[in-house]
């Protein structure tokens, strides 16, 4: 019998030429271990998931006793079902008004999905406006919001009617007109290598958007949850968006997203055509179990609150003649380097060290941190020192 790595390259479709293959045979707190036991710190989250760290116990008790409970019963809103329900009462018991009616997927490319089709249902306008270097998702209309088009050129013709501007450009908001139906954005840049909105940026964007009469998206699927230092990264910035994207640290490492808007504008889904947006698994019972546990959590702890002083503590430690910047929000950090080859040898010197790093899609210079909120300072001083480590090991070869 081939060994699982073998397998793993035979029979698993492969994203890249060069996976890290790094077999995982357990999983706790932190850290990832492998089959020989070596602890891995995640650094990562698994790209901004596991907010709460692996199998955190409050939510592996809340699956296991959805578990018993049931598990799918029919497609998505017909039956009332008690952990959807609960979430999404949660959710706006702690979002402003008017965001009030949620829509429960599977993943963050499926909320981009639906609140582009929500969009141009409710305004009745096809054109929709994206920002340069942002991600929303790999399926096509997600991608189709996605500039420039190194990831997409493959695949065209995508959708029509996408108009890209540059992010943090105030006179490009121009661009924004009566012909928009809605202008996606992330509250902060992710896959740009972390670019945070500049001073009044997001208000003008507000303003403009409410001008024409077009819908203000704000995708924080990375961004939300805690992340930035507040449960929702808007929050810091003064404004409410018409539609708002979530998933990823959403379920505590379970599958799930969603998009939330009021119930006015939600309601144009359920009519001329009925059934205007429709999902088999979304909302599952046992991911909205763990979801729920997961919002619990941060809402009952000071995990959120810890934020701010930990991003401190990284700003203060990843200092080094060959960091060309750090940029941040929160415990979201880009440390950019000189090269990509320079940082691919940075992060197979740390995975050595039983550190986990990653670099960013429209970003390859920079180097990806996004850990569990739950890190230590202990924790984050040594995963620094490692990083530093890697750093000089790639200077002296």
């Amino acid at each position: 019998m081939a060994n699982l790595r073998q397998l793993f390259l035979q029979n698993i479709a492969q994203t890249s030429v060069a996976p890290l293959m790094l077999q995982i045979e357990r999983a706790e707190g932190m850290y990832l271990y492998d089959p020989d036991g070596k602890a891995y710190l995640d650094l990562i989250a698994g790209i901004g998931v596991s907010g709460l760290g692996h199998r955190h116990p409050r939510v592996v008790e809340a699956a296991k006793a959805q578990l018993d409970q049931y598990l799918h019963t029919l497609v998505y809103g017909e039956f009332v079902l008690a952990p959807q329900v609960r979430l999404a009462e949660l959710l706006a018991r702690h979002l402003p008004d008017p965001l009030d009616s949620v829509y429960f997927v599977n993943s963050g490319t499926e909320a981009t999905e639906g609140a582009m089709k929500l969009a141009k249902r409710h305004t009745g306008r096809f054109e929709i406006v994206a920002c340069k270097k942002a991600y929303h998702g790999s399926t096509q209309g997600a991608a189709s919001l996605m500039w420039p088009k190194d990831f997409t050129q493959a695949f065209h013709p995508l959708l029509p009617g996408i108009r890209h501007i540059e992010y943090n450009c105030e006179w490009c908001l121009q661009q924004i007109t009566e012909q928009t139906a809605a202008v996606v954005v992330e509250t902060v840049q992710g896959e740009w290598g972390i670019r945070p909105p500049a001073e009044g940026y997001l208000k003008k964007l507000r303003q403009r958007c409410s001008e024409v009469g077009a819908l203000l998206i704000l995708d924080e699927i990375q961004a939300g949850y805690g992340r930035t230092g507040s449960l929702f990264a808007f929050e810091q910035y003064g404004i409410v968006p018409d539609i708002l994207l979530l998933a990823k640290g959403m379920g505590g490492g379970m599958p799930i997203g969603a998009f939330v808007a009021s119930r006015e504008v939600m309601s144009c889904l359920s009519f001329d055509p009925p059934l205007g947006h429709i999902t088999t698994f979304g909302g599952h019972p046992v991911c909205c179990a763990a979801a729920l546990a997961t919002l619990e959590t941060l809402l009952e702890s000071d995990l959120i609150q810890q934020v701010k002083s930990k991003e401190k503590l990284f700003l203060e430690l990843l200092r080094h003649p060959a960091i060309v910047e750090v940029r941040s929000a929160g415990l979201w950090l880009a440390v950019e380097l000189e090269s990509f080859d320079v940082v691919q040898a940075v992060i197979q010197y740390c995975l050595r060290q039983g550190l986990i790093t990653d670099w960013f899609l429209f970003n390859d210079r920079s180097l990806r941190i996004a850990p569990p909120l739950i890190i230590t300072e202990a924790q984050i001083r040594w995963a620094c020192g490692v990083i530093l480590e890697a750093i000089e090991q790639r200077i002296r070869n």
